[in-house]
């Protein structure tokens, strides 16, 4: 018979803490890789991870998630009975939260405000997974100031017809680009095809004016490789080729935390690399089972990234911004959840508005 529960005990800021984590049997992945780096590499499934094998994994790769997560409002990713069934997101807080865990207000862009969680200890983000939690998604900026960015992030996604190794490529161009701007690039697997740069700013802008600078850079980074990739927010033109998703730079819109595990077959997880391992890497090498042994030996390749010498700031990025907005290129469609806004473009898809030019 299953288990009803375990305790984990896990450090806390004046001592350990105790987190319960009821249902431990639960299969969260029903295949979940294996020390090869899961079922692409085509050894023998380990089996299943359960949820108290996900609760082990954040506890062991406590001190890079916490530097990922902390201080940060975070979104919740929870499926109640594993990736393969209901799913859903969590911005409040759920229920029965922790005594020692932390909230902050957010406000949105429909402009409501709720709190949401903060995860600045271990035993918050056991809890969370006690709570079916398997992805984190922070917010990119800090607790004291909710409106403006401490990070940009940037999104390289590989349309169909596209790989890993393209994105790589595209990222090695973006992070050239990034430090004529004066910004320091931090690389991640996104635990799927796509990688992830990011890099710290001053919190001196709000969301509009990073979403702008994002921009900007993406479109300089077009120019300087039109065969490879595209700005196109309309799937039917962007081609075989990756997608800059600037619009994950905009208020309440996330991207899975570094470190943090995603909802896919072998429990892949998003995983921090150095530059001059990132063309030799496979994503799918970076799991819940595998991760915690690499992090041991090799350490967090994002460990120096709160460091003052990487932080940047958004001004050369604005200032390419302006340029192209003095050269006709003006605002870009944001997400349909948002409400319409100043400058901009009708958002109809364009084969839609060839076939009915009176729409938008």
């Amino acid at each position: 018979m299953a288990a009803d529960a375990k305790v984990m005990e896990v450090p806390g800021p004046d001592g350990s803490r105790e987190v319960r984590v009821s249902s431990p049997d639960r299969v969260m992945w029903p295949d979940g890789g294996d020390a090869a780096g899961g079922p692409a590499a085509g050894a023998a499934a380990a089996g299943p991870v359960t949820k108290w094998d996900l609760a082990c994994y954040v506890a062991a790769v406590g001190e890079g998630f916490l530097a990922a997560l902390g201080d940060r409002p975070v979104t919740l990713q929870r499926f109640p009975g594993g990736i393969g069934g209901e799913e859903f997101f969590s911005k409040n807080p759920p229920r029965g939260v922790p005594s020692w865990a932390r909230t902050v207000v957010c406000t949105y862009p429909s402009g409501r405000q709720h709190p949401q969680l903060v995860v600045d200890e271990i035993a918050t983000a056991v809890w969370a997974v006690q709570m079916n939690t398997v992805t984190f998604h922070p917010w990119p900026v800090r607790t004291a100031d909710t409106d403006n960015p401490d990070e940009l992030r940037i999104d390289l996604d590989p349309q169909p017809g596209r790989t890993f190794t393209d994105a790589v490529e595209a990222a090695f161009a973006l992070r050239d680009l990034m430090l004529e701007l004066g910004l320091t690039p931090w690389v991640k697997t996104s635990g799927n095809r796509g990688v992830h740069v990011y890099a710290r700013i001053e919190p001196a802008h709000e969301f509009l004016d990073v979403r702008h600078g994002v921009i900007a850079i993406a479109r300089e980074l077009e120019r300087r490789l039109p065969e490879l990739v595209t700005t196109a927010w309309w799937k039917e033109e962007r081609g075989e080729k990756i997608f800059v998703d600037f619009n994950q730079a905009n208020r309440d819109r996330t991207i899975a935390s570094a470190y943090s595990p995603r909802p896919l077959p072998g429990a892949p997880v998003s995983m921090p690399v150095r530059w001059e391992d990132l063309r030799d890497v496979t994503p799918a090498e970076f799991t819940v089972r595998t991760v915690p042994g690499i992090v041991s030996s090799d350490g967090d390749a994002w460990a120096a990234m709160t460091e003052p010498s990487s932080l940047g700031r958004m001004e050369a990025a604005l200032e390419l911004w302006e340029r192209d907005l003095e050269a006709g290129l003006g605002e870009l469609p944001f997400p349909p959840e948002y409400p319409k806004m100043p400058g901009e473009p009708p958002r109809v898809q364009p084969s839609r508005k060839r076939a009915d030019p009176d729409e938008g």
